[in-house]
């Protein structure tokens, strides 16, 4: 790895050695209580002293290359460090870039279910019935049958036994009762492929589309899912905000965006060998979890400001775009009174952070600073392709237009426990085409990108 700035390799050592890269070597590794030899015991105690290095390398790569990644990218370029260039970290670098599939059973990825536990809703029974149907799509995805079956039942049983309790907390009871039997209805079906699938013989065609059917009913339920929970999110309810950014859009709710990105030259993309002419990406921009980030985005995407625009980092860490031509580093508009304008004229918003078990964002602080280093946000940095505001490293109020796509997805970067939660908000996440920004380049040009859904809930300043 050839860094730029011998303070910055100390300061990713020194990020690295702290509990948030720590690695979870009194979890992952057995007990030698349970051991059956003492030579078992030497062998797990040099398998942990192995993951606990390793853990510890790719901590201080991604810690020291991630610490100015997702920075403006005015001025910034010729100090980042080139992480994969080093071979003594690319074996670790490389495990750390997986997709959603990938290990680490105790990091929530699904985009989906990230955005549903982001929801300002309270009901016991709902997180319990969301649960089960989430699992049965992770024990549908491992092909562990058996026990995606038990989770089937599960779900049954919270909806026969607890529906009153979580139409109580809807807007509309009538409503979340039929959403609810929909569920009991489909129920049935991913019940006979899951058991079809227990019946065929391992590895076989028809066991293959038989989870193929499962997998594709589960997604069916779980949307239904979401609309249930949103139908519990209290009437009128709005993320609070002070009402010192009342001059900057906000986004009251949530809102669709759909991208198109295209390569010059007439190139293609190429998926695991699969070629597509054009990127498709569908993204919902959450204003719950980033009422003012969100905002920002959803008018800047309604008033054109990324369509023709290029591509300007993609390194294997982030995917990065925002970046206007001209002297100015992001949007040049009208600005916010309390944040004010940046250098060239951009309107600039202030960070924004949300984290759990808090009523609001707090905002023009890091959660570092608030001395609160650690604790969760609402949406964590922990799915392939969650969107992040990029700002100056040393200055919380310099964010205007520039936003990135995270690339790593792993256990390095669980929630609360990694360098971007806290330091930068996440105000939305790729459900749809994430795969494509794997083979998204410097210099391909978004075609289009358009608010589809949820428009009217973008509030414009006062």
């Amino acid at each position: 790895m050839r860094f730029h700035n011998l303070s910055l390799f100390l300061l990713g050592s020194q990020i690295a050695s702290t509990s948030a890269f720590a690695p979870q070597t009194v979890q992952n590794a057995r007990s030698s209580l349970y051991a059956t030899n003492p030579q078992q015991n030497v062998v797990d105690t040099i398998e942990s002293i192995d993951a606990t290095v390793k853990g510890a390398l790719s901590g201080m790569a991604l810690a020291a290359a991630l610490w100015t990644a997702p920075a403006l990218m005015a001025g910034t370029m010729d100090q980042f460090p080139s992480v994969a260039s080093n071979d003594a970290f690319s074996t670790s670098i490389a495990s750390a870039k997986e997709m959603a599939s990938g290990s680490g059973t105790r990091v929530n990825k699904d985009p989906e279910s990230l955005l549903r536990y982001g929801l300002p809703i309270k009901n016991k029974e709902v997180r319990d019935l969301q649960k089960s149907i989430e699992d049965i799509k992770i024990n549908v995805s491992s092909k562990r049958k058996s026990a995606a079956l038990d989770d089937l039942k599960k779900a049954r049983g919270i909806i026969n036994t607890k529906e009153s309790k979580m139409t109580a907390s809807c807007r509309d009871a009538k409503v979340c009762s039929d959403i609810l039997a929909s569920m009991k209805s489909d129920l049935e079906p991913l019940e006979g492929t899951l058991r079809a699938s227990v019946d065929y013989q391992s590895g076989s065609d028809q066991e293959r589309k038989a989870l193929d059917d499962s997998y594709l009913t589960q997604d069916k339920i779980q949307k239904k899912l979401t609309t249930l929970e949103e139908q519990m999110i209290p009437a009128g309810y709005q993320t609070p905000v002070p009402s010192d950014y009342d001059d900057l859009p906000q986004l009251k709710g949530r809102a669709t965006v759909e991208m198109v990105v295209k390569k010059t030259g007439g190139e293609k993309f190429d998926i695991e060998g699969q070629l597509f002419n054009e990127a498709k990406m569908k993204m919902i921009i959450d204003g719950y979890a980033a009422p003012v980030t969100s905002g920002n985005f959803v008018d800047l995407v309604q008033k054109g400001f990324y369509t023709d625009m290029d591509i300007q980092r993609s390194d294997g860490f982030v995917v990065q775009t925002g970046d206007p031509k001209g002297e100015a580093d992001g949007y040049v508009g009208t600005p916010s009174k309390s944040v004010g304008a940046g250098k060239h004229g951009e309107r600039l918003i202030p960070l924004e952070i949300f984290p759990q078990g808090d009523k609001g964002p707090f905002y023009e602080t890091t959660i570092e600073d608030e001395g609160r280093g650690g604790e969760a946000t609402v949406l964590p940095f922990s799915s392939y392709g969650a969107m992040g505001w990029a700002r100056e490293e040393y200055d919380p109020n310099t964010g205007s237009s520039q936003f990135f796509w995270l690339l790593f997805d792993s256990d390095l970067t669980p929630a609360g426990k990694n360098v971007l939660d806290g330091r930068y908000p996440v105000f939305g996440y790729v459900v749809e085409g994430a795969d494509f920004l794997r083979d998204v380049k410097e210099g391909d040009i978004i075609a289009s990108a358009k608010v589809t859904e949820g428009a009217e809930n973008l509030v414009q300043p006062k």
